[in-house]
């Protein structure tokens, strides 16, 4: 920089200024790596074979017996921690795979991680296929797991930077609606694959190499994205992709913007100590408490147990897998809701409807199970059916809001110095609190009985007060603008170090340039 000014990012709003439209480029490059998304929830809803009986036999010989048993409390049949560790030990292994793909991210490209995401999920999907014991049937999981490690932390960063600012929300939910017709599918798979005794488990594990293929594939073909391009040095190459995406050689106000956010990038060279600066505390408190809000909703735990929670409620094998993959069919339909809406209506206020939504089904379906079902008891006919249909609703409601939104708002609020940092941080958080809820939820089920649903509803409230206090709406801001949000926010801009606009750009409040360059990463 002249006069040996250090890089200050991103140090002018020039959103107006922005050209482009919807390509055809964009739209296939988002399409194919959203694929990214299926595997994860293929991997969520594909957990339905725990209730297969041949699987059960060949695994968990006691939970088999267990679950045949007339006289085990209702709450308690699969309460096994073997059984919690087949569905939880991927998401230990994403947690832990994530955080080593940030520097891959950041220094081979966001198409690296994505390859690498979808070779370990083909490792996997082979490894789960052909298990003939427990060791091997986990270590394919730890492989699934590595792959969503990678694949979660490189697809949100990707479809953020590849979208127009305008369009950028309901793109990004491009994984999410991936995510979502990956558990449908998957639930479908089950639901046939249940009647081909004794292998149709098999075929249900070995069928998630298809997603994890195509995803290796579109990494292979996808052009790299220009912001990761100009981050590692090729300006040019940038510059050329950014024309192809926009559909337009009018880009200048966007590509000054990335090679200003690439001048301080180059400067930071560790970027997980720099995300614990003062400047970054608002996207790292997003950046934990997002996902790990998304998860205690009490999502995973319906996705995971489904096909379980509903046998403990009296469903029939084949009820427990329909009614899973009906709830399945409205998540799916409900993402197409929030891609509809959310770039008009914005974050917050899906995030609020759809929290109050989710709190009053939570509250009902506990009401119904204390009511009329007990450790000895099953639902009646009526009771059963309803209880469906307000999980459906906490589904639809769930499906606008959080599903996609807790993954979409900490994609897009970093700076690029510490955006793949960041989202490592998002990605191991969501895995961790996936692990813990995975791991405990047929614990705290037999423990809590209805009241595990309650347990949920509350921190769904704490959730929305937190989302009405502290999120502001990101609604049509430029990613590479982001870090000026947070400075006009009526919280957040008594944390963030002093900053304020001055005449070309923004700056220090206080009397020269050098106090502001001195205390930036403070």
């Amino acid at each position: 920089m002249a006069g040996g000014m250090a890089p200050r990012g991103v140090t002018k709003e020039r959103a107006a200024e922005y050209k482009g439209h919807m390509t055809f480029a964009v739209a296939m490059a988002c399409i194919v790596a959203a694929i990214g998304g299926s595997i994860f929830g293929y991997d969520i809803g594909i957990s339905g074979v725990n209730t297969m009986d041949p699987f059960l036999e060949k695994f968990f010989p006691v939970v088999f017996r267990r679950k045949n048993s007339p006289t085990r409390n209702n709450y308690c049949k699969y309460d096994n921690q073997a059984l919690s560790a087949f569905t939880s030990s991927l998401y230990l292994a994403g947690q832990v795979s994530t955080l080593a793909a940030a520097p891959v991210t950041r220094n081979y490209g966001r198409r690296a991680s994505i390859i690498c995401g979808g070779i370990s999920f083909l490792i996997g999907a082979a490894l789960n296929a052909a298990a003939g014991n427990l060791a091997i049937l986990i270590i394919g999981r730890i492989m699934l797991g590595v792959g969503i490690g990678f694949g979660n932390q490189a697809v949100p960063l990707y479809l953020s930077e590849m979208a127009p600012a305008h369009l950028r929300g309901g793109l990004n939910m491009m994984f999410q609606l991936a995510t979502t017709l990956g558990i449908f599918t998957a639930n479908m798979i089950n639901f046939g694959t249940q009647k081909i005794k004794p292998c149709g488990w098999r075929l249900s594990l070995g069928l998630a190499a298809a997603p994890a293929l195509l995803m290796t594939i579109g990494g292979i073909l996808l052009p790299e994205t220009p912001n990761s391009l100009i981050e590692r040095g090729h300006v040019e190459e940038g510059r050329r992709v950014l024309e192809l995406i926009r559909g337009t050689a009018e880009v200048d106000a966007e590509f000054t913007d990335m090679t200003e956010a690439s001048e301080l990038a180059k400067t930071i060279k560790h970027p997980f100590r720099s995300i614990l600066e003062r400047r970054n505390r608002p996207q790292l408190v997003m950046a934990v408490c997002m996902p790990a809000f998304q998860i205690l909703t009490g999502i995973n735990s319906i996705l995971f147990y489904a096909p379980v929670l509903f046998q403990s409620m009296g469903f029939g094998v084949s009820a427990s897998l329909y009614s899973s993959m009906l709830t399945g069919a409205v998540l799916l339909f409900s993402t197409l809701i929030s891609i509809a809406t959310v770039d008009r209506l914005g974050r917050r206020k899906l995030l609020i409807s759809g929290g109050i939504q989710m709190i009053v089904c939570q509250v009902i379906v506990a009401g119904i199970l204390a009511a009329k079902f007990g450790a000895d008891k099953q639902l009646s006919r009526s009771c059963s059916i309803a209880v469906v249909m307000v999980i459906c609703l906490f589904m639809l409601a769930f499906g606008w809001s959080w599903g996609p939104l807790g993954w979409t708002v900490p994609s897009e609020i970093f700076a690029l110095e510490t955006r793949s940092a960041g989202q490592s941080i998002t990605v191991a958080v969501n895995l961790f609190f996936t692990f813990v809820i995975a791991q405990a939820f047929l614990s705290l089920l037999c423990a809590f009985k209805f009241a595990i649903f309650i347990f949920f509803a509350c921190w769904i409230a704490v959730m929305t007060a937190f989302v009405h206090v502290f999120l502001p709406e990101t609604k049509g801001v430029p990613i590479e603008e982001m870090v000026l949000l947070w400075s006009k926010h009526r919280f957040w801009k008594n944390v963030m170090p002093d900053i304020m606009p001055l005449e070309d750009g923004w700056g220090p409040c206080g009397d020269s340039a050098p106090a502001y360059e001195s205390n930036i990463h403070k």
